[in-house]
């Protein structure tokens, strides 16, 4: 029967340097799939290294590597280098890679009792962070990243970013269905309708790596640059760059502050990070534009509320439902109309 020891055991005797023992652990947040920490000692040393598995049948698992080293070669984020992929491993386990174990603590576990000032360090890195992948890594069209012969390429491809947008919106209204917002869809679809005319249809595609949140990020505060690793990039997509700023004004700062002057502040210093690379004016249009996806970004996570939520108690679910609510009526209050 399988298991982690006995799985972790056969990717190091298949692909792994000689090591006398070893140990492992999985990652307290952040990850998608079957995440493992691994500790290697051999001759009285000890190094670590990071192996993944193939959760399920997922066919896009060869994704994730694949941009690894793509993003890698390409710009300086933080990626953690690939050591070994295999696809069609030689013994009974899972397809996996393994890669370089980068050292910091789980953003998302901190970001909110942050010394002010490396919070903003923090933020102002995300910015670099972004601006760095859109000024060197761009596409033809707008689309979901796949995989063709090794190649890298757009799925789903489409010229109009409106309606990837709102294609991709329905997707996460229709995953409201059997969960705690089910009854909330029909009034999701209506706000959608009436404000997706500030979306503009077109743009310049750029690299979205559409799950960049603190959750999937490493930080080590002592270091000038506070992001070790941007982690887990196997739902990245062709994408408006607006979006991407906009989603990550959400995910790291609203609702994570309740002070108006704080989440301004802190910005501020996003947008500083990403001008660095690429410029970046928000006017009054841009601010239309950021509440609807700030809407649809809420939308999202509603809809991964059940896999968020599975192992907190009745009480803390109830009131993260409570919550997400709330949220949700200010965001549509907030949504202009077209």
């Amino acid at each position: 029967m399988s298991s982690p020891a006995r799985d972790i055991e056969a990717v190091l005797d298949e692909s792994g340097p000689d090591y006398d023992e070893f140990s492992y652990e999985r990652p307290t947040a952040g990850h998608q799939g079957e995440v493992f920490l691994v500790t290697l000692a051999y001759r009285g040393e000890e190094y670590e290294v990071v192996v993944k598995f193939q959760p399920g049948d997922e066919e896009a698992f060869a994704l994730e590597p694949k941009l690894h080293e793509y993003v890698a070669d390409r710009t300086d984020l933080p990626v953690p280098r690939i050591l070994v992929f295999k696809q069609e491993p030689e013994l009974d386990v899972a397809p996996y890679f393994v890669t370089e174990r980068v050292h910091g603590d789980n953003l998302a576990e901190s970001l909110a009792d942050l010394d002010a000032n490396i919070r903003e360090a923090v933020i102002e890195q995300a910015g670099r962070i972004l601006g760095n992948m859109h000024a060197n890594i761009g596409f033809e069209g707008f689309g979901r990243l796949g995989l063709e012969d090794g190649r890298l390429v757009v799925e789903e491809f489409s010229w109009d970013w409106q309606q990837f947008f709102r294609d991709m919106v329905e997707r996460h209204i229709e995953r409201l269905a059997g969960s705690p917002f089910e009854n909330l869809q029909g009034e999701a679809r209506d706000y959608m309708d009436a404000a997706i005319g500030v979306i503009g249809n077109e743009g310049v595609p750029r690299l979205v790596h559409d799950d960049f949140r603190p959750a999937n990020m490493l930080y080590e505060p002592d270091d000038e640059e506070p992001i070790t690793a941007v982690l887990d990039w196997q739902f990245a997509l062709a994408g408006n760059p607006e979006y991407h700023i906009a989603r990550t004004d959400f995910l790291f700062i609203d609702p994570a502050y309740q002070d108006a002057a704080t989440r301004q502040r802190l910005r501020d210093r996003l947008y500083a990070g990403y001008r660095e690379y690429r410029t970046f004016e928000p006017d009054e249009g841009y601010e239309q534009r950021r509440a609807v996806y700030h809407f649809a970004t809420l939308l999202w996570r509603m809809a991964g509320f059940d896999v968020a939520f599975e192992e907190f108690s009745e009480l803390a679910t109830a009131r993260a439902e409570a919550r997400f609510r709330q949220q949700f009526d200010r965001l549509a209050a907030a949504l202009p109309e077209a």
